[in-house]
């Protein structure tokens, strides 16, 4: 991927004996080499592959947005931003009970035309190593894989659409950690774009266009068809969901009507364009369910042909066991 590094600096966070948390800064910022560029280029890639992430945007009276447009401006070097960020970041983690050692990475870069600036907590892990003399010895190395307290923003975006609710992203991380309002509360951000709700409405609005246009069965899991593969080959190509490429790919209704002209006439609050939700999207063709030791996941064709819905006695009837199953059942009953 081509990569244009402009500044990037490590500071390290630590906790002494009494648990207190301190910043030890870098005295300057890394040189622009191969290295530096690798270490970004790997960060960004793997912040793009990372799921649950949120979107947002500044709040009006965020200082980080004060400092962000004045490094912007040229009114502030990168090492004092990075330097005011990194003692705010340890003023917000201090507060929460999952803080850490970790290595603060601060990167401002370009890739694919697009201005950003990253911001993450990467925490550091031991290997093994040989050592020339045969001899092995222990080694401290970033494992970025592990990264989830983690922001980037879109400058460009930033930039030229302050009403944008989406600039901002980030990884919300473990369930229970609430990383996500501590990062927000560092940013001074607020919740944005909610790819889940969009997903969800998406979903909604294809279902209701198939029943609006009276499809027959098929048709309607052919169209869900489409619209899953279209959905997945996004998701798994990193790229977004966008609304009017997918109806440009669907058959319109009898009447002409096109799903993109459906979505606004009956008032579907969609995003032009958002990333799609794997585990939604895939309802599109599987019925997926869990609960009470069960879990159950099958195509949506094999309703009404292998599997049964009986909504009165609440009773799934399924003919033809897979073979797999049917020879654990034959031998354990």
């Amino acid at each position: 991927m081509s990569l244009q590094l402009s500044n990037v600096i490590l500071h390290q966070l630590t906790k002494s004996e009494s648990d207190e948390l301190s910043v030890n800064f870098r005295s300057e910022a890394l040189a622009n080499d191969s290295s530096s560029e690798n270490l970004v280029a790997e960060l960004h890639r793997v912040f793009n592959s990372k799921g649950g992430k949120g979107f947002g945007s500044f709040s009006s009276d965020s200082e980080f947005q004060i400092w962000l447009q004045e490094l912007r401006q040229g009114n502030q070097d990168f090492y004092t931003f990075s330097q005011n960020s990194a003692n705010r970041l340890k003023e917000e983690l201090a507060k929460y009970p999952f803080a850490d050692e970790g290595t603060l990475v601060i990167a401002e870069y370009q890739a694919l035309a697009t201005d950003y600036l990253f911001v993450a907590i990467i925490p550091s892990n031991q290997s093994l190593k040989v050592t020339e003399g045969l001899e092995i010895s222990a080694t401290d190395y970033l494992d970025i894989s592990k990264m989830d307290i983690a922001a980037r923003i879109d400058l460009s975006s930033f930039e030229t659409d302050k009403d944008s609710n989406r600039y901002l992203t980030y990884i919300k991380g473990r369930v229970g950690r609430k990383v996500a309002d501590f990062f927000l509360d560092f940013l001074q951000a607020e919740v944005g774009l909610d790819t889940k709700q969009q997903n969800q409405v998406l979903m909604q609005a294809v279902d209701d266009f198939c029943s609006d246009a009276k499809m027959e069965k098929d048709d309607v899991n052919n169209y869900k068809k489409q619209v899953f593969e279209y959905c997945n080959e996004q998701i798994k190509s990193g790229d977004e969901v966008y609304v009017r490429e997918l109806s440009g790919e669907l058959p319109p209704a009898d009447d002409g009507t096109s799903f993109l002209d459906y979505t606004q006439e009956q008032g579907y609050e969609l995003e032009e364009s958002f990333p799609g939700d794997r585990t939604t999207v895939r309802k599109l063709t599987k019925y997926v369910g869990s609960g009470g030791g069960l879990s159950i996941n099958f195509d949506s064709l094999l309703l009404g042909e292998r599997i049964f819905y009986d909504p009165e006695t609440d009773t799934l009837t399924i003919k033809g066991t897979p073979p797999n199953l049917k020879d654990q059942l034959t031998r354990n009953r």
